[in-house]
């Protein structure tokens, strides 16, 4: 782990970054945050440092809406399957294969950013939830313990459930929770939760509730199209990168 002290300039300006894209969308700030921290670190200490802003502001989105009981009642089966398969795969991100882990961190991110310019529009009716709810959580997990990345295919899925506005928030935030939390128990079970990756994550909170306030001041002044259009662009081309870096 580098030390903490030199780290403290990036730590800020990416959950800056990370915390307004998120403020803006309502998701984003561990996609953001890994793909940023993944060019200087490896994979395993970046997504040790992303638990603790991922958990408060995560946390922060799951409690502000009116239906959790309900939304959890209906996505139990995704969030348990979310669980299993990233502790099963958390030692891919926690092991010695750190290029294929950045590589595989990299396509997460090009599939995502390609998934939002294509604005595909996906409609999973309510008689196939109980197989596919499942299904979109393992693939979830499998990849949040390869790589870090909480939102293929979550994000996509939920989106897909026909949920009104706040609910989709709201089960944004309850499946992004329960990815950072499994995240970091696989992680603690293949020992790589070291102490100066603590300190490291707690430092990031401030800036990325500064962060999500600053985008959630600008939501109002800001084009939200234009903004996705480059948001999702960027992380396309932040993917190609570190796959890039990670096959050479």
């Amino acid at each position: 782990m580098n030390d903490l002290a030199s780290l403290a300039p990036l730590l800020c300006g990416v959950f800056l970054l990370a915390g307004l894209v998120k403020g803006l969308l309502g998701l984003g700030l561990p996609t953001v945050a890994m793909g940023l921290l993944g060019l200087v670190l490896p994979p395993v200490e970046a997504a040790a440092i992303l638990l603790v802003p991922s958990l408060v502001t995560n946390l922060w989105q799951l409690l502000a809406g009116p239906r959790f009981g309900a939304l959890l009642r209906r996505l139990w089966p995704m969030m348990l399957a979310v669980v299993a398969g990233t502790v099963a795969a958390s030692g891919v991100i926690a092991g010695a294969a750190a290029p294929a882990a950045g590589a595989a961190l990299g396509a997460a991110l090009a599939l995502y950013g390609g998934i939002g310019l294509g604005r595909l529009r996906l409609r999973v009716p309510p008689t196939a939830e109980q197989w596919a709810g499942p299904l979109a959580g393992a693939v979830t997990g499998l990849v949040t313990g390869a790589t870090g990345v909480f939102v293929v295919p979550a994000v996509p899925y939920l989106g897909s459930l026909g949920l009104e506005r706040d609910d989709l928030v709201q089960a944004l935030g309850l499946s992004f929770t329960v990815s950072t939390l499994a995240l970091g128990a696989g992680l603690a079970l293949h020992g790589a939760l070291p102490l100066a990756a603590s300190g490291g994550s707690l430092l990031a909170v401030l800036p990325a509730l500064a962060g999500m306030w600053l985008g959630g001041w600008l939501r109002g002044r800001v084009r939200p199209g234009t903004f996705r259009l480059c948001f999702f662009a960027g992380l396309l081309v932040l993917g190609v990168e570190l796959i890039w870096r990670g096959l050479a």
